[in-house]
């Protein structure tokens, strides 16, 4: 089909990649003490991309077998479009092509067996502590990606992906835990219903807290919602060159505290979007955005890269068959002082709400508190009613205090627990 696609294509575009994503899926849910297969489905998709002379026409399709239909709705696209510099599709993927499968488990069975074993092991786990569930999902999926393009790349990887979650309640107090990889001997239904039930159970007893100055320990959850929302948006080249990154100008500045570093590295086998290519086939590699403190770059795809004469960092990622594929990281790994995060006399916050309302070009933000709790002795001990934090995404990391040696990948990024000094939190009146 392939082969067909680009003789179709053959003197009507300079250039044409396509892409075409299958597999199979199925999900189960616990509902009223009973667990069901939500659904069992197979799915498909194809994206084509064409080049002529600078002009980038897209269009995509949930049937591959459309795909000349797919491809004249590109070209069509494309003649609309303006011109850009345009520098050339890869024509391999370099030397970074081997066998060993980064996010693809052979021993990932796609069954109802295996997914109901997936929520009984919550549901075993969530008996340590006296709560009731109130919603448990899990889910598992395979299926292949090809890439190719007609300069003769042709690259095809197969993948592999397992979640869990589940939400307790315990009188007005609720409890949530997810976990996600693509292999999965990595997750733990039995922790995950554990640590639902103890957030449920512990955070029954509520006290108030007096606005003031506090230190915070943020977990990987709390974390990685700041970090979305303010700092990714941040490092992406083509909005630094839109004019909407607070960081522009400002390669070789200390913009966090000495000891971060904050990188992405797409062979890291923790992480969920991990492979040896990106979302173009150009080969990846760690890229290092701000080390000890200092930015170093920004993320770059082909397109943006080519449009303001600089070199792409492989960071083109895909989220689907639906459009092009944009700037983003694959495992944004954040590293800092090691130590103990659970000081006296602070507060532990395990997530946030309202994180997308934060303001991406200044940083500031003001978010509502989700099962925070005062930290006493090095442990979590009373919880807090209810709270809130405000302050500035880009100051929180001049001010890390240090950060755990464990860490959780959440989404596209790798992140330990991290302790903050002298950060404002609203309480009581």
């Amino acid at each position: 089909m392939i082969e067909d696609l680009f003789a179709e294509a053959a003197g009507k575009a300079d250039e044409v990649e396509v892409c075409i994503g299958e597999g199979q899926e199925i999900r189960a849910d616990m509902r009223r003490g009973e667990i069901t297969i939500g659904s069992a489905s197979r799915f498909s998709g194809i994206m084509i991309r064409t080049v002529n002379d600078g002009r980038i026409g897209i269009s995509s399709s949930d049937s591959p077998k459309r795909w000349k239909e797919c491809l004249y709705a590109a070209i069509a696209g494309g003649n609309l479009a303006d011109k850009q510099n345009w520098e050339g599709l890869p024509k391999d993927a370099g030397t970074l092509r081997s066998n060993t499968r980064l996010a693809f488990d052979p021993d990932l069975n796609v069954s109802s067996d295996c997914l109901k074993n997936l929520i009984s092991g919550m549901i075993t786990g969530s008996k340590e502590h006296d709560a009731a569930i109130t919603s448990a999902h899990a889910s598992l999926s395979s299926g292949t990606v090809t890439l190719a393009n007609s300069g003769g790349l042709f690259l095809t990887e197969p993948t592999t992906h397992v979640s869990t979650s589940i939400e307790m309640i315990q009188g007005q107090s609720t409890g949530y835990e997810h976990d996600a990889s693509w292999e999965l001997r990595r997750i733990d239904p039995i922790a995950v219903g554990k640590t639902a039930s103890w957030y449920a159970s512990a955070g029954e007893r509520g006290v108030e807290l007096d606005t003031g100055t506090y230190d915070i320990v943020l977990s990987p959850d709390a974390l990685s919602q700041l970090l979305d929302a303010v700092l990714v948006p941040a490092l992406s080249g083509r909005n630094v060159h839109a004019g909407r990154s607070a960081l522009a100008d400002r390669i070789g500045d200390q913009i966090c505290g000495e000891k971060i570093q904050l990188y992405d590295d797409p062979l890291d086998p923790r992480g969920s979007a991990n492979g040896y290519w990106d979302g173009e086939g150009v080969p990846v590699r760690r890229i290092d955005l701000i080390r000890d403190g200092i930015l170093q770059q920004f993320a770059y795809d082909l397109r943006t890269a080519y449009r303001y004469g600089k070199e792409t960092t492989a960071s083109a990622v895909r989220t689907g068959m639906a459009g092009s594929p944009g700037i983003g990281f694959h495992n944004l790994i954040l590293n800092g002082p090691a130590g103990s995060v659970y000081k006296e006399d602070a507060v532990f916050i395990r997530d946030v709400v309202g994180a997308h309302t934060a303001n991406p070009m200044s940083g500031d933000f003001s978010v509502e508190l989700s099962s925070p709790f005062f930290i006493r002795d090095g442990e979590l001990s009373q919880p807090i009613r209810s709270a809130m934090l405000s302050g500035n995404v880009f100051s929180l990391l001049n001010q890390v205090l240090c950060v755990s040696k464990e860490t959780r990948t959440r989404g596209n990024m790798i992140l330990p627990t991290v302790l903050i000094a002298d950060q404002t939190l609203i309480g009581k009146a």
